[in-house]
């Protein structure tokens, strides 16, 4: 008996101690998870995508000079899983360049690997560009 009440007394204590455990992703920003990584997502493509704008605008005359872009304003159009679960992806992505304050200039597709290459672009639309005195 008092082998029994030891073996049920250890067995009430180890479960006792056993404290489950429960994750929550801690997002310390300003958006909803999805949207946040999102954007961080979007952020880590910035090389690429400021290297397909360049190619883009570079023989544009009338491009104002310093066109940049902002991940809040671009749109993830597909993501492409190349080889499976883990494997590689491809964004396509939809850009609006814009100069002085947000004045946008043009919408482009830029295709990316999530791994920061530039694999394709396409211009789709310029906008007329605003002058100011």
């Amino acid at each position: 008996m008092k082998k029994l009440t030891a073996i049920l007394t250890l067995t009430m204590i180890l479960v006792s101690y056993d404290t489950p455990a429960f994750s929550q992703t801690i997002n310390e920003a300003d958006t909803e998870l999805c949207e946040t990584l999102k954007y961080a997502l979007i952020n880590s493509l910035r090389e690429p995508i400021d290297k397909a704008i360049f190619e883009i605008y570079k023989d544009d005359e009338d491009a104002p000079e310093g066109l940049r872009w902002d991940s809040y304003d671009t749109e993830i159009l597909k993501i492409k899983q190349l080889y499976g679960v883990g494997g590689a992806y491809e964004l396509t992505l939809k850009v609006k360049p814009f100069y002085r304050a947000h004045i946008t200039y043009g919408e482009d597709i830029i295709v990316v690997s999530a791994d920061g290459e530039l694999i394709d672009y396409e211009h789709l639309k310029t906008y007329p560009r605003v002058y100011f005195n």
